[in-house]
């Protein structure tokens, strides 16, 4: 084990621990697990107890095999882990690295290189791990003492991008030279937007590669066990029928493991809608009534009560709107449908509607109810981010048509108030409205961009908001903010479009999987019917029936993690393939 490349990959990974601390505690990790399996083995040896699962398999031969097999599999895990970790901060970095810059760009007209890193450091929500990164530059300044090039120079060695790292160099080159840093910068945007869509490729193809894995052992794979579990039945053998509890472990471990790995590696679409109470204003402080001292705690209380007030009449006006902002609410939803089903099935009235594979129906049932209102408030979700992405485009380009023939940002912004219509409407009167009762345009803009939450909007209204700020000549600004968010856009449909292949093998193996357990367990034992030949196959079809949850939930995850890189995004999926091995299991086999 070469520690200086473990240190280059804990530090890449952020994770903050030395690297022989961190090997020494993957050692021990093995170590237990060694430990642990050699007592849990002389237990079994001592009060002879037989594994049941594979008892094809001599149990010294086993035994020895998980010994080893499992704390090595553990050790490489836990060592290989920085590198998986790097390797997905990387992606990350050079995706959102063309935003960043344009960021960058609307900045470097005003202030120096180091407050440039400083504000995309502070911008965290809108630019992920590259301001993490620029955060490495202000703590080696600000809590070190270093100076500006000796931060960077340190930076550049530890980040996992080379595009980082090459853009690093760069600025340190024309920071060094007293260079142009905004005609830097737009010289640099559109280059770094196609690396990113170059990123993107190279992660569609990763992809691919997970689909494939997947299908293969996850789903082809069961399909063939169930094949020879049958025909061996058929043939009154049984020397594969241990395994199916092997199965119902390792086809979700298995699942998890690729799920988790894509989940490191690939960024997930973000839907995520954060809100900040805004009390510093344009004004300073919040203006109290006149009479009242600042420190006065009754009269702050009474704020406070009225606030909440305010607060509640917002969720009865529009509900909608707090259940997909917050996704607790829909859990909380989840939790009361699945006692409510639980206590159907208490009383024997779910016994009565499902009298066969009652059980099984039931823990479909369950899982159907916990995740159903937390799909809904995803996709009401997903269904607003998307209507507000496709609209701020034209926002911005209607701004900046206004601006050409002489007005005035706030006169334009009140002129598409009156005209506009769809999501964004709402929330530009009100701008409109703040800045007829005196508000400043920066401090009603900020606002809007914090009720409405996405991080999309904010890197655009945040650029609109800095440009205000520095110069009445933004036309080039909006220019780079709708160049910014039709390129999001763009790489947004390419990942969706490549999914939908992956998305439609999953379901097409799915239902290969059922229309098997179908054909199986109705089509091909009807035809002994003629030679007085019948068949129990109970067993079989309970083993089928618990394959085909386990598939059905996993594979929905899987479809998600594929599209979207979330496990939300594909509740519907397992919603509906949960429902379609009921009407297999129940009501056609």
């Amino acid at each position: 084990m070469n520690l200086n490349n473990l240190t280059r990959n804990l530090q890449a990974a952020h994770i903050a621990k030395p690297a022989k601390r961190y090997l020494l505690t993957s050692i021990l990790a093995a170590l237990v697990s060694f430990i642990s399996i050699g007592i849990i083995g002389l237990l079994l040896y001592l009060f002879k107890i037989e594994q049941p699962i594979l008892s094809f398999i001599p149990n010294w031969f086993l035994f020895i095999l998980i010994l080893f097999l499992v704390p090595t599999g553990i050790f490489f895990a836990l060592i290989y882990y920085p590198n998986l970790e790097a390797g997905g901060r990387k992606s990350k970095i050079d995706l959102d690295l063309p935003y960043a810059i344009t960021y960058m760009q609307a900045l470097s007209s005003t202030i120096p290189l180091y407050d440039i890193f400083k504000s995309v450091f502070e911008a965290n929500d809108l630019y992920g791990e590259v301001s993490k990164e620029c955060g490495l530059i202000v703590r080696d300044v600000e809590l070190f003492g270093m100076d500006l090039v000796s931060a960077i120079e340190a930076t550049k060695k530890i980040t996992p991008s080379d595009n980082f790292r090459e853009l690093l160099n760069d600025l340190l080159l024309v920071h060094r030279s007293g260079g142009n840093l905004t005609a830097f910068f737009n010289a640099k945007s559109e280059g770094y937007r196609e690396i990113a869509r170059n990123e993107m490729d190279s992660l569609l193809q990763f992809l691919e590669m997970i689909a494939e894995v997947y299908v293969t052992a996850f789903l082809a794979g069961p399909i063939a066990i169930i094949i020879m579990l049958v025909a061996q039945n058929l043939t009154g053998q049984n020397t594969l029928g241990n395994i199916m509890p092997l199965m119902y472990i390792g086809l979700p471990l298995g699942a998890i493991v690729l799920i988790v790995i894509l989940y490191i590696i690939l960024p997930p679409d973000n839907l995520k809608i954060t809100r900040k109470e805004i009390t510093e204003t344009e004004y300073s402080k919040e203006i109290l009534a006149a009479g009242h001292h600042p420190d006065d705690e009754k009269y702050l209380g009474q704020i406070k009560k009225r606030k909440h007030l305010l607060k509640i009449q917002e969720i009865f006006r529009h509900p909608l709107k707090f259940f997909i902002a917050d996704y607790s609410i829909a859990a909380v939803m989840g939790g009361i449908l699945v006692l409510s089903i639980f206590y159907l099935w208490y009383v024997g009235i779910f016994a009565d509607i499902f009298p066969a594979f009652t059980l099984q129906v039931l823990l479909s049932s369950l899982i159907i109810a916990a995740i159903f209102p937390l799909m809904a408030a995803y996709e009401l979700r997903n269904r607003y981010v998307t209507r507000i992405e496709k609209q701020l485009p034209e926002f911005l380009r209607e701004i900046a048509d206004m601006r050409d023939i002489g007005m005035t940002l706030p006169g334009a912004i009140g002129m598409i108030a009156g005209h506009k219509s769809g999501v964004l409407s709402t929330e530009i009167s009100i701008v409109a409205e703040e800045l007829k009762y005196g508000s400043s345009l920066s401090g009603a803009l900020v606002r809007m961009e914090e009720r409405i939450g996405l991080t999309t909007v904010k890197r655009a209204i945040s650029l609109l908001v800095k440009a205000s700020e520095v110069t009445d000549y933004i036309r080039e600004i909006l220019s780079i903010a709708v160049a910014d968010l039709e390129h999001y856009l763009k790489m947004k449909n390419k990942r969706m479009n490549v999914s939908f292949v992956y998305l439609a093998v999953i379901y097409l193996s799915f239902g290969i999987y059922l229309f098997a357990a179908y054909e199986m367990n109705v089509a091909f034992i009807s035809s002994f019917s003629s030679f007085n030949i019948s068949f129990d196959l109970t067993a079989n079809k309970l083993d089928m029936f618990h394959i085909g949850i386990i598939l059905a939930f996993f594979s929905g995850i899987m479809a998600g993690q594929l599209s979207s890189n979330t496990i939300l995004a594909g509740l519907k999926h397992s919603i509906v393939m949960l429902i379609m091995t009921i009407i297999t299991f129940v009501y056609l086999i």
